[in-house]
């Protein structure tokens, strides 16, 4: 498949002249699985690799450590949001993933949207791009940002809608 997609890429950036791309997946069920993929990914030109969030914090981190060595963007995709996210009672809020992911390395992030699949409140929305972004949080309330928080120099991650 990635070479099929890579060959789209190819085509479509040398019919238009503009760059494009496309997230490669390579999700796999052991890390062993997944540094091949991101391996064939980059030897086949692609400069962006997608991950989801269910491999699990310690190999997020992993890939993105090989990310950095190998000059690869690093895109997160939240797979299986709505059965950690939309739990009132026992779920994990999306401010708190925006905040792993930031520690955590990643690049991009599917952050939400006001419609489609990952629609939110707007204010809301607005808290989580401004944790990703910012390199300082102020107390918002209406975002749900309830304590300040200094990110010193540690990186950003570029929301993505979806």
């Amino acid at each position: 498949r990635f070479l099929y997609v890579m060959e789209g890429v190819n085509r479509a950036s040398a019919a238009t002249g503009e760059v494009k791309g496309s997230y490669l997946n390579v999700t796999a069920a052991t890390m062993e699985e997944i540094y091949k993929r991101a391996e064939f990914a980059k030897e086949v030109g692609s400069v962006i690799i997608m991950i989801d969030l269910v491999i699990g914090y310690t190999a997020i981190q992993s890939m993105a450590v090989w990310s950095r060595e190998n000059n690869m963007i690093l895109h997160l995709h939240r797979a299986g949001n709505s059965t950690y996210s939309r739990q009132k009672n026992h779920g994990i809020n999306f401010r708190v993933i925006s905040k792993w992911m930031r520690m955590a390395g990643v690049d991009h992030i599917h952050a939400g949207t006001v419609v489609g699949k990952l629609e939110g409140d707007p204010v809301i929305i607005k808290g989580f791009y401004n944790t990703l972004l910012l390199p300082k949080l102020e107390i918002n309330l209406p975002q749900g940002l309830f304590f300040e928080m200094d990110w010193a120099s540690l990186r950003k991650v570029m929301p993505v809608a979806s």
